[in-house]
Parts: structure tokens; C-alpha cells; sequence
């Protein structure tokens, strides 16, 4: 089509004055003088989104017009972050706000503070589809996020006398100015019920679902700007709302829990991510919320391209759907059911669209995480995608006796269904076109150990893309001081072009450039004390090393094996006063499963070391250890930028990939680490001497694993530091009133608990390498020039680790996608 370009004024002062006054007006009666902080950032909020409005209006009309191919990102979890202070950077309309507030005598970082964290997702599997978002709309290719509209998160998590307690995350409780409920896409979502077959308008019998319940899916459209782009594509999360308000017969008729059951159903749904699932109904919340923003994204994708289109098998030319792990596997069923069912498409063309338009990324080699449903749950709440699930397994089955014959074993281990169970990481592999592991390491794994015979019989789809984060948030936005360093020394095009930091590499051993480095990180490290100040009342010395490891609480990723080292050192200065070490401040953040008890133990035992350490007239405050709670993006915003150490100390081959290693070398920390996930690709960028590392390889975590020859036992025999470690688990060092608190923790590294092996995960294995490998570091850091050029080496050396660069693999490897620019 022909195009009339359009020109996006950026937003002038006047504008966002008028904008900030009539939304005020308008929403809350009041002006700027009398308005509350959160009033204004509202005001201020509505005010960027109109602005971007005409922008994100021209995306879509594009999009239909030009009847592009668009990319559909699945994921249970979007850990987006604030969105002000992103939207308004990548409008170039900082500086602006900036000046307005500073004529009107605002501080407009407390406006932006005003914000709450949308309680979107937990981890990296939600930040990571967040900083693919950003890229794919900075890059210029359509695309959608689809998920859930939680109104409560996870949860808020709060320490009390040491332990986590959840609570609920009402990020919605003051109003949400991004969101745009589309109430003219919805959809209904039908659970449970029977399936009969009836005879269809074609004169062939179709299953038809009966006797359901059902809600309603409403999206809610969030704005996704690119950075200095035209494009703004869209964030579409799911809520639930009864298809019946209220049953007043049954209520009259005193039924009154089914007059309202389905305004239950709706409400529930979509309140909480990861609701806790060692019981039955958690589980089936977990897998009704899977189906539900599954159905609801598929339905309306398919009446979109419906609108342009009456051939299904262009399907995979104009759409793809990306399942961000497991979570979203629901695809491959659900799409082969609106196909077969409503389009009534026959099985074969149906399998070929979906295999074609389905790809599927791994995060994954734990077990947990490996989604398996029991099968009379599947069947109960989803019954004609679990017949639909048990036809794609029969043909795979068939398919595998005709390779391997009549090998039980083999098709057991294999199977979609087995074993009283539905295996969703096979059903992904098997009905998706690509399948990718997250860093080199993980897929080579992947393909060697854990998924070896799905890579025997489909070498070619198996491939990496090695994650990556958005420089623009990571760097441009939460380190404006080490943003503008970087700019005066090389320019501004890394914002865009990450591999131009490269360009720092001959500053590393400049004096003067080491210093203002150094300078910017200092200044970083007083903003997050005066943070914790203010949190906490908790005083720490920006002149210590911060040492940090906030990542999700689980025993593979080792906060055991920090603690411990933490333990160990105030064991040696208790013995050894004098000793000459650099003042350490260890800073943990975290937040444990709710039904996750050993994680919660993990917590409890931070704390209490903690309490411990910081009290004591020996230490002196050599050593200070804090743990921060409610870890979420924000307080990364603030945490990274000021941090020394990054701990990435995870069982070598159990981490995929890990995210915040690159955020942390990025903005200039220096990893201590084990050889697993993207730590292996970090080193082979930055190189041994600007990395810590430590411990067994993945390879030989295996052999032992495999050998069954590993015994802590002599470890605590032969080691009186790790003995000493044990006992003070034990012995009332940490608690005098109740010696076995830790006990469990005791138990689970020498002897097993709960049916696993002894030290399931190694640390003590590995825990003299890990003591050794900070000793290195305290060393280092004493050096001042040479930590200096470590920490430049670091942020130079991150060019690999873009989202944007990922983006464009998955573009050009697995989605067949153009990127296109918006006029």
C-alpha cells in the first residue's frame, strides 16, 4: 500500500503542564498545588499515554492494513515494571517531564516512586518476556504479549522475625491509567462439561462441549513503546468476568452458592500468579488459568485473521505463536481444537497449521518445572482437549513403534500421556516446528542428556538463543549516571547497538576514565544505602564490597552455599580478629514459593545469620548481612546499578540461562560464578581475569551424580571449616532457645530429607572452591585499579547479552519475521 508518512512530534513542556492540570481536573477535582503525589503520577501517566495513543493507534492500523506477520509471546508471567519512566525514555520525553516538575517544584522521582510494581510476574521467566517486548517493538516487529491480568501478583512479601509472610500484591488498588480494557474482544472460556458429537452444517459429525462452565476473557491492552520508533506494540493480558452477573432464580429459590458460583469462578481466576499447587485445587486453579488466557488468545487471533483470510493454512505465514516454557503448551491442543472443531478443518491440515505455527522455548531441566497434569484432573476440567491430547499421543506412538518397534520402555519414557499423567514439555516438543534452549550450555544438555531422544528423531528443530536484557531499562534508564559517562566517552548509539560498548575496552586501564567510573558507582552504592536507610533503618558503608545475590529462592540456585560462606568468615574473624579483610556488605534478596518449606527455611536461616553477625562488637560492622525483602523491579533498579559482586553460584547444568548475571555485568559488576547457564558464554566474552570462577563443571557434576560415590560425610570429616559451618546450624549460635530450627538444613547436607540424595545440590562440594574464589575477590578488590578495569571489562564486554540481538535470532531462525517501520 501506499504510505503518507506521519510525523510524531515529541511531547513539548506545555503539553505535559496542560496534560498533568486537565487530568487532574477531570479525574480528581484538584489541582497540581493540592494534588497528592499519587494523584499526579496518575495525572502524569494518563498524560504520556494520550500522547503515545496516535503512535500505538498507527501500529495496529499498519498491522491491518499491510496484513503483516505477527509474533505472539505466550507467557504466564510479564514482570514489566514500572511503566512511566520506560515510556517516557523511549519517547525522548525525560528531560521534558524533568523541567516541567522542576518549574511546577515537584520531585519527579517521587512521582515516578508513586508507581507500584504491576505484580505481573516472580522471576526471570517474566522479565525476560518483558525485556523481549521492549526489543521487539525497538526492533520494529509486530508483535503481542499475551498473558494475565493478576490482581494480586505472587504476593507482597514481608520478613517477620525472620520468616517470609505473604501478602497480597494489590498493584490495581489506585487504579491502573496504562490499561485499556477492550471489552469488544471478549471471549468465553468453557470448563468441565461432557462431549457428544453432533452433525454440523457440512453434514459430518463434530464433538461439541456440553453441560460447561464458563467465563468470560476480557484483554486489557497495555502500550509497549519502542525507543525512538513510531511503533508501539501491545502488552494484552486477560481478565475474568462472569458470563452471568447473577442467577437471581437461584438465588430466590435458595440456592444461593449457585446463584453466584460463576461470578466465583471469574473472580478467582485471575487473582493471584502461581497459586500454591500441593493440593488439588491449587492445581486446578494453576491449569483452569493456563486454558484460560491460552482459549481467550487463540479465539481472538483466529477471528483477527479470519477478518483478512478464508484459507487456515496461510495461518503460519501471518502468525506465530511463541510458548515461553511450558505454561502456554495448551496451544498446540487448543489450536488444533478451533480448527478441528469450529473451522472443522480435518485432523491432518489442522496438525500440519499448528506444528507450523507453534514454537517452544525451554528454561528449563528441573522436573518441577516440566509441567506433567494427572490425567484425571486434565480430563475433568479440559475433556475434549485431553481427547484431542490423547489423539496427537496416539500418532506419536504409532510413529515411534514404526522407528524404534515394539520397544515399551521407549515409548513410555517418550509419551505425551503415561503414567497416569499428561507430559506438557512433550506435547510442546512434539507440536511445535522449533524447539530452544536458553544459553549454549542448556541446550547442548538438552540435546545430550535430558531431552536426547526427542533430538534423536527431530535434530532439526532443536536450536539455541542464548537470553538477553534490554539495555534500555538495564542501563539507560536504571544508571543514568553510567548512561551518560558512556555516552560522552562513545557516543549514544549502544542504546540501540549494544556491541558499540566495546568501544570502552581501551578506557578500562585509563586512569581518569577509571575514576569517574568508579566515581559512578560509589554514587550508585549511596543511593541504594540512603534506599535502605529510609526502607529499613538499616545503615550500610558505601565503601564496602556489595556483595549480591537477589534472585528466586530455590535450592539449586545456592543462597545455602552464600550463607554459608557468610558463616564460615564470621567464624574466622571470631577466631581471628585481626584478620585483614575489605569491609563486605552481602545483600540477599529472594522470594520463596508460599508452599516452598525448605526455601522458607533458607530465609529464616538468612536472617538469622544476619541478625547474628550484625550484632556482634568482634565483627565491628567488617562484615554486614541484610536481607531486602519484596524483591521486585524497582528495587532491582536500584540494586544493580550499585552492585560490586554479582553471585551466580548455581549447581553447574541445573540454571538454563539466568538473566541477572548479564544485568549485573552490565552495569559493572564482577561475576563470582560456577560454569553454568550464560555464565559460560560471560567468561568467554570478558575472559578469565575479569571473572571469578569456581567449582565442579556440569560434566562432572553428572559423573558424580551418576557414580553415586558422593559422600558429605567426608567432606564435614576431613574439613573443620565445614564442620564448623554444620554445627552452627545446630548448636544455638543461631538460635538458643530452639537448637533444631536449622536442623532440617543439617539433615538435608549430610544425611538426605524428604527422600532426596545428601546434598542434593553440592555445596559442600563445591564450598571450598567457593571460599577460595573469595578470597580472590577480597584480594582484588583491595587493588583499586584492578577492580577498576574488571568492572569497565565487564560493561564493555556485554554487547552479546541484548535482548535485541536474541530477537532478531528468533526473527530470523524460528519466526520467519520482517521487521517494518511505522509510517
Amino acid at each position: 500500500m501506499a504510505n503518507t508518512p506521519r510525523v510524531f512530534p515529541d511531547i513539548t513542556k506545555e503539553e505535559i503542564k496542560d496534560g498533568i492540570s486537565e487530568m487532574l481536573r477531570a479525574i480528581y477535582r484538584t489541582n497540581i498545588e493540592k494534588a497528592s503525589g499519587r494523584q499526579i503520577y496518575n495525572a502524569l501517566a494518563y498524560t504520556i499515554k494520550e500522547y503515545l495513543s496516535d503512535r500505538w493507534i498507527a501500529t495496529h492500523d499498519f498491522y491491518n492494513e499491510d496484513d503483516v506477520k505477527v509474533v505472539y509471546y505466550l507467557s504466564m508471567e510479564f514482570l514489566i515494571g514500572r511503566f512511566l519512566g520506560n515510556a517516557m525514555l523511549n519517547l525522548s520525553a525525560i528531560d521534558v517531564a524533568r523541567e516541567v516538575f522542576e518549574e511546577l517544584g515537584v520531585d519527579l522521582n517521587l512521582i515516578e516512586d508513586a508507581e507500584p510494581d504491576p505484580g505481573l510476574g516472580n522471576g526471570g521467566l517474566g522479565r525476560l518476556a518483558a525485556c523481549f517486548l521492549d526489543s521487539l517493538s525497538t526492533l520494529g516487529y509486530p508483535a503481542y504479549g499475551c498473558g494475565i491480568r493478576y490482581h494480586y501478583g505472587i504476593f507482597e512479601q514481608h520478613i517477620e522475625n525472620g520468616y517470609q509472610v505473604e501478602k497480597p500484591d494489590n498493584w490495581l488498588k489506585y487504579g491502573d491509567p496504562w490499561g485499556v480494557k477492550r471489552e469488544d474482544y471478549a471471549v468465553e472460556i468453557k470448563f468441565g462439561g461432557t462431549v457428544n458429537a453432533h452433525k454440523g452444517d457440512d453434514g459430518e459429525y463434530h464433538f461439541v462441549l456440553e453441560n460447561y462452565r464458563s467465563v468470560m476473557a476480557v484483554p486489557y491492552d497495555y502500550p509497549v513503546v519502542g525507543y525512538k520508533t513510531n511503533m508501539v506494540n501491545t502488552l494484552r493480558l486477560w481478565d475474568a468476568e462472569t458470563t452471568d452477573l447473577f442467577k437471581l432464580n437461584e438465588f430466590n429459590e435458595g440456592n444461593h452458592e449457585r446463584a453466584v458460583e460463576e461470578q466465583t469462578l471469574a473472580r478467582i481466576l485471575t487473582e493471584v500468579l502461581y497459586p500454591a499447587d500441593d493440593n488439588v485445587a491449587g492445581k486446578e486453579l494453576r491449569l483452569k488459568q493456563q486454558y484460560f488466557f491460552i482459549s481467550a488468545t487463540l479465539q481472538r487471533v483466529l477471528q483477527r485473521f479470519k477478518q483478512k483470510h478464508n484459507n487456515f493454512s496461510e495461518l503460519p505465514d501471518y502468525v506465530q505463536f511463541q510458548l515461553n516454557d511450558t505454561h502456554p503448551t495448551l496451544t498446540v491442543a487448543e489450536l488444533m481444537r478451533i480448527l478441528v472443531d469450529e473451522y472443522y478443518l480435518d485432523w491432518d491440515e489442522s496438525w500440519e497449521i499448528t506444528r507450523k505455527a507453534c514454537a517452544y522455548t525451554n528454561h528449563t531441566i528441573m522436573s518441577e518445572a516440566l509441567e506433567k497434569w494427572p490425567i484425571e484432573l486434565f480430563s475433568r476440567l479440559l475433556p475434549r482437549i485431553y481427547m484431542i491430547v490423547e489423539e496427537i499421543n496416539r500418532r506419536f506412538c504409532a510413529n515411534l513403534i514404526e522407528w524404534y518397534g515394539n520397544d515399551p520402555g521407549k515409548i513410555r519414557s517418550m509419551a505425551i500421556v503415561a503414567d497416569g499423567q499428561v507430559r506438557m514439555a512433550h506435547l510442546a516438543i512434539v507440536g511445535s516446528h522449533s524447539v530452544n534452549g536458553v544459553a549454549a550450555i542448556h541446550t547442548n544438555i538438552l540435546k545430550t542428556q535430558e531431552l536426547k531422544d526427542f533430538y534423536d528423531i527431530y535434530p532439526e528443530k532443536f536450536n539455541n538463543k542464548t537470553n538477553g536484557i534490554t539495555q534500555r531499562r538495564w542501563l539507560a534508564h536504571c544508571n543514568p549516571g553510567l548512561s551518560k559517562l558512556i555516552t560522552k566517552t562513545v557516543g549514544d548509539g549502544w542504546i540501540k547497538d549494544l556491541d558499540q560498548l566495546e568501544q570502552l575496552k581501551p578506557f578500562a586501564a585509563d586512569p581518569a576514565f577509571q575514576k569517574e567510573f568508579m566515581s559512578v558507582k560509589r554514587d550508585n552504592k549511596v543511593r541504594f544505602s540512603n534506599y535502605i536507610k529510609k526502607t529499613m533503618d538499616f545503615s550500610i558503608d558505601p565503601d564496602s564490597i556489595y556483595d549480591v545475590q537477589v534472585k528466586r529462592l530455590h535450592e539449586y540456585k545456592r543462597q545455602l552455599l552464600n550463607i554459608f560462606h557468610v558463616i564460615d568468615l564470621f567464624n574466622t574473624l571470631k577466631l581471628n580478629p585481626n584478620l585483614d579483610i575489605a569491609p563486605r556488605t552481602f545483600l540477599f534478596s529472594a522470594k520463596a514459593a508460599a508452599s516452598y518449606r525448605r526455601a522458607k527455611l533458607i530465609i529464616k536461616l538468612i536472617n538469622s545469620v544476619a541478625d547474628l553477625v550484625n550484632k556482634d562488637k568482634t565483627v565491628d560492622g567488617r562484615i554486614k548481612v541484610l536481607f531486602v525483602p519484596n524483591y521486585r523491579v524497582s528495587v532491582a533498579e536500584i540494586l544493580i546499578p550499585a552492585a560490586d559482586v554479582s553471585e551466580q553460584i548455581s549447581t553447574a547444568g541445573k540454571e538454563a540461562s539466568g538473566t541477572g548475571n548479564m544485568k549485573f555485568m552490565l552495569n559493572g559488576a564482577v561475576t563470582i560464578g560456577t560454569l553454568d547457564g550464560a555464565n559460560v558464554e560471560i567468561l568467554e566474552e570478558v575472559g578469565e581475569e575479569n571473572m571469578f570462577i569456581f567449582g565442579m563443571t556440569a560434566a562432572e557434576v553428572l559423573e558424580l551424580t551418576r557414580s553415586g560415590a558422593y559422600s558429605p560425610w567426608n567432606l564435614y570429616n576431613l574439613d573443620f571449616n565445614i564442620r564448623y559451618v554444620l554445627t552452627t546450624l545446630i548448636n544455638g549460635t543461631l538460635d538458643a532457645a530452639n537448637h533444631d530450627l536449622f536442623r532440617e538444613l543439617y539433615d538435608a547436607m549430610l544425611n538426605g530429607y524428604g527422600g532426596a540424595r545428601p546434598d542434593e545440590y553440592y555445596v559442600l562440594q563445591d564450598f571450598a572452591a567457593y571460599k577460595q574464589a573469595q578470597t580472590k575477590v577480597d584480594a582484588a578488590y583491595k587493588d583499586r585499579g584492578r577492580w577498576a578495569r574488571m568492572a569497565i571489562m565487564n560493561t564493555a564486554s556485554s554487547g552479546k547479552f541484548s535482548s535485541d540481538r536474541t530477537i532478531r535470532q528468533y526473527a530470523e531462525d524460528v519466526w520467519n519475521a520482517k521487521p517494518i517501520s511505522i509510517v
